[in-house]
């Protein structure tokens, strides 16, 4: 917990919006000690990677079959306080895409509701996101959790989605320099 806490403060937030989420999750993390346990019913931390391929600038998108949405691979830490470890987990399970783990900060942060389902009430995701690299013409392994795997020109991406954590996820790489 307290490297998670150590991250978040030296995050750098891109506006005011960002700046209001990094506060937040601050206060989640020092308030809920099962912040990581998705048995925490109001919210726990996710984990997950947006995938950039910069020679083809496309991302991997997944179809969420419970959330019927377009988003980046992730998912839950159950109990894991390693939320880059979970991040390139999820992304190798629901993908097959192999990332290495080479110390990555923080790409980004958001907080969103997930609706009730089956006996779970709506409840929040404090989402920690990494940019991951590779290569998009490596073949993917679908699994269960989807209902499809897309490399979508980054240009593309608001054909698919217009959530705007994604579309500032989009900002962010293509503001950045190589």
């Amino acid at each position: 917990m307290k490297e998670l806490l150590e991250q978040l403060r030296t995050y750098t937030t891109i506006d005011n919006t960002e700046g209001i989420i990094k506060a937040r999750f601050i206060d989640f993390v020092n308030t809920y000690h099962d912040c990581f346990e998705r048995t925490l019913l109001i919210g726990h931390i996710t984990a997950s990677g947006f995938i950039y391929d910069q020679g083809t600038q496309k991302i991997l998108l997944i179809h969420h079959k419970k959330l019927d949405k377009w988003l980046q691979p992730g998912g839950h830490c159950d109990g894991d306080k390693d939320t880059l470890g979970v991040a390139i987990k999820e992304v190798f399970e629901e993908t097959g895409v192999l990332i290495e783990n080479i110390g990555q900060s923080i790409f980004d942060l958001d907080i969103h509701t997930i609706p009730e389902r089956k006996d779970i009430p709506d409840h929040e995701h404090f989402d920690v996101r990494y940019l991951f690299f590779a290569d998009s013409t490596k073949p993917l392994v679908q699994n269960h959790e989807t209902n499809q795997l897309m490399w979508i020109r980054i240009a593309d991406l608001e054909k698919y989605t217009t959530e705007e954590s994604l579309l500032r996820m989009k900002r962010k790489v293509l503001s950045l320099e190589y």
